[in-house]
């Protein structure tokens, strides 16, 4: 009894301090990381819950307020993830108009891993799952003589963005892109891809393709890049006012506050709110992942399908994801903006580009 009372304090004290870890206003990552394992967490607060409510024969004020403290961050942590379950409404409308060749969009986003040398599992998967547009990502030289190898002739359309800093990136199309362009918006190593395509009825789609850097001991120690990344792009999006889809591997959460106050800033639809959390990363943990491979899109496109891909031989699983356009599919769903985003938005654009490792503007835990 005395050791399962110890365990009790041991979980609880770390799942505690990891629920109030993301209120502290600053970037860091040893901060900014326990925004990531909320499941993980909702797991440990609850086990030290039934453990100190199974070891307690004698109770008092103290057992109670440990007791309720508990449970009150269980609660905390399940209210953040429960958007990203079934259980909750579904943010993305589900297609309801004929599906026709002029109307579908499909994208497959795959994180290979740079390090993998199992290029035919990419391959296979990218020819049997067909997809429209193919984004991959840690992608170097290697990666592009093997894909071009095997996709030139599917793929004629290309941006080719090669690099052995782990942040390479290709982007393969059937349908011709418009104005394609490779961008480092805010870290000279770091690049991003632009385009637009044309639908067969005519509708035009921004593409916006990112893979920033994560808040890390051994890549960025602060999000303070990520997060400009991410408001900066939903500035864009927003300041265009046409329709879009960002996408690609963010190193961050859905329901981190930098994807939240990203949503808000572009007013795009996340199509795993109220489907579930499609965990992409770690591909070889089970116990240990959440979702960093995003695909946000404008009210205009309807979700067919959404699927999480097989293993890869990455640590990331791919995704795929198909459309279907309808206008104003999702009426009065975007993300409305709160009184400061833009300011905030402004301030960490700004830290993001200065390099400045700098608090927060505002939580909204």
């Amino acid at each position: 009894m005395l050791l399962l009372r110890i365990v009790a304090y041991i979980l609880g004290g770390f799942g505690i301090i990891g629920t109030l870890m993301p209120f502290l206003p600053y970037d860091d990552f040893w901060i900014r990381g326990f925004d990531y394992p909320r499941q993980q967490l909702i797991f440990v607060l609850g086990l030290a819950a039934a453990l100190w409510l199974f070891t307690n024969t004698e109770w008092d004020r103290y057992d109670y307020l440990i007791a309720a403290t508990l449970l009150l961050a269980t609660c905390y942590q399940t209210y953040r993830i429960a958007p990203y379950t079934p259980l909750w409404k579904k943010q993305s409308a589900q297609a309801r108009q004929p599906i026709t060749d002029n109307s579908k969009l499909s994208l497959m986003v795959c994180n290979v891993l740079q390090t993998n040398q199992e290029h035919d599992r990419v391959i296979d998967l990218a020819l049997e799952v067909s997809p429209d547009l193919l984004l991959t990502v840690e992608t170097n030289k290697v990666w592009e003589k093997a894909l071009h190898a095997a996709l030139k002739e599917e793929y004629p359309h290309r941006v080719n963005v090669p690099l052995e800093n782990l942040y390479g990136m290709h982007l393969f199309s059937r349908i011709p892109l418009q104005n394609p362009s490779i961008k480092y918006r805010i870290k000279d190593d770091i690049p991003s891809i632009d385009a637009t395509i044309t639908l067969g009825n005519g509708e035009e789609i921004d593409l916006y393709f990112l893979h920033p850097m994560p808040p890390s001991p051994t890549e960025d120690y602060a999000s303070t890049g990520r997060d400009a990344e991410l408001a900066l792009v939903g500035m864009e999006v927003k300041e265009k006012g046409r329709n879009a889809i960002v996408a690609g591997d963010m190193n961050d959460v859905a329901w981190s506050h930098s994807s939240r106050l990203f949503q808000r800033l572009s007013g795009l639809m996340d199509p795993r709110r109220g489907r579930g959390l499609y965990a992409t990363y770690h591909a070889d943990y089970r116990l240990a992942r959440w979702p960093l491979d995003h695909i946000f899109h404008s009210s205009d496109l309807a979700l067919v399908e959404l699927k999480r891909l097989r293993h890869i031989g990455s640590d990331h699983f791919p995704v795929v994801i198909t459309f279907n356009y309808e206008h104003n599919a999702s009426p009065g769903q975007e993300k409305e903006r709160k009184e400061g985003d833009v300011e905030e938005a402004k301030e960490v654009i700004k830290n993001g580009k200065t390099g400045k490792k700098d608090v927060l503007i505002e939580q909204e835990e």
